[in-house]
């Protein structure tokens, strides 16, 4: 019925009204005719999110022995991470950054076949991509699935910049096209499942206000997943949670889950990222100034 963008507008009229408004700030429209498919529709893009991958060899993730464990990154872990980055991808968000190093660590924890079509998905807001752009109030279900597709063996073994530029072009080739073929899609298959076959998938709420709806009992001190186990697919889907530690300032949180054999891999080979960085091609261990795992 409605994505994060449409909770937010929903909550926040809640929370007017909690505190004597009459009417909402954003008035809600529904207009789901704006989203309809073309007629006659035609998928002129490969959505690989719905497809079945190339080369499924092996069984990537096991649900036995789950580990959770938390993760986080401030500004000395995100420079860590820039050191990799190279000048022609020096506009990366934070989220890539973040989702491809994650991305790239867990398919080396998780061992797969070296052949094995690992492909990571992240929703990309819509709204903006659409000429003319949808109303605003618009709130319903309006995200795409993006999808960065690579052999085990390449992003194991290639560069992390690697990783990153695979995120960096997937969310790139979401036009106002490629939605229209994706809706299209959808009717011409009978709105089919993301085949999450060999996937990881991460969704990032750092953009969302939630944290300044207010019921009349002040703002929230927190938003994100509301328990450890994280969700309902354990192991595939993580949140990017925004939060502020006790010096006030922002930082990103990443609670995954992985068998107990591959987090080990998954910690070591992402604390060598953090704890190195990349000046000129010349790498050279820097300190750490505190800890950025919780257990």
């Amino acid at each position: 019925m409605c994505d994060g963008e449409g909770f937010l507008q929903f909550f926040t009229a809640l929370g007017e009204m909690a505190q004597g408004e009459s009417i909402p700030s954003t008035f809600p429209v529904w207009q789901r005719e704006l989203l309809s498919a073309r007629n006659p529709p035609r998928v002129t893009f490969t959505h690989h999110e719905y497809e079945k991958p190339k080369n499924t060899k092996g069984n990537v993730l096991t649900m036995h022995e789950m580990d959770t464990k938390s993760f986080f990154f401030g500004s000395t872990e995100l420079s860590a991470i820039r050191g990799f980055v190279p000048e022609n991808l020096k506009n990366i968000s934070t989220f890539e950054m973040i989702a491809a190093t994650i991305w790239r660590c867990r398919t080396i924890a998780l061992q797969p076949d070296p052949e094995a079509e690992m492909r990571f998905m992240f929703p990309v807001n819509a709204r903006t991509k659409f000429n003319p752009a949808l109303p605003v109030g618009y709130y319903g279900n309006c995200f795409v699935q993006a999808c960065a597709i690579s052999t085990a063996k390449d992003l194991s073994h290639k560069p992390l910049c690697y990783a990153l530029e695979l995120v960096m072009k997937a969310k790139a080739l979401v036009s106002e096209e490629y939605l229209r073929s994706m809706i299209d899609l959808m009717v011409l298959r009978g709105r089919p499942m993301v085949n999450l076959d060999h996937a990881y998938m991460m969704s990032g709420i750092s953009k969302s206000k939630f944290d300044d709806i207010d019921f009349g009992w002040g703002k929230a001190s927190y938003r994100g997943i509301a328990k450890e186990g994280l969700d309902f697919l354990p192991g595939v889907f993580n949140y990017y949670i925004p939060f502020k530690n006790n010096k006030g300032e922002y930082e990103i949180m990443v609670p995954i889950s992985l068998p107990s054999a591959a987090m080990d891999i998954f910690v070591k080979d992402l604390n060598d990222i953090l704890m190195w960085n990349n000046d000129k091609k010349t790498l050279k261990k820097t300190k750490a100034t505190r800890s950025w795992l919780l257990f």
